[in-house]
């Protein structure tokens, strides 16, 4: 049977004129979710984002056999 953990990660955005400024502070943040889990034997199943307001949330779908 397989186990399966979601990860939340939101990120706010904030006026700059670097229009990828929440890509580029969130990769070490979900480099380290990834290494985390991989660790724990659990694989990268599935990734989503969604944006409401200003916040963007990056989800992480694990599965484990």
């Amino acid at each position: 049977m397989k186990k399966y953990k979601v990860e939340s990660l939101i990120y706010y955005s904030k006026i700059t004129l670097d229009s990828k400024h929440i890509a580029k502070n969130s990769q070490k943040d979900i480099q380290e979710k990834l290494d985390e889990y991989a660790q724990k034997g659990y694989r990268l199943a599935s990734t989503d984002a969604t944006s409401f307001g200003s916040a963007v949330y990056i989800y992480l779908y694990f599965e484990k056999l």
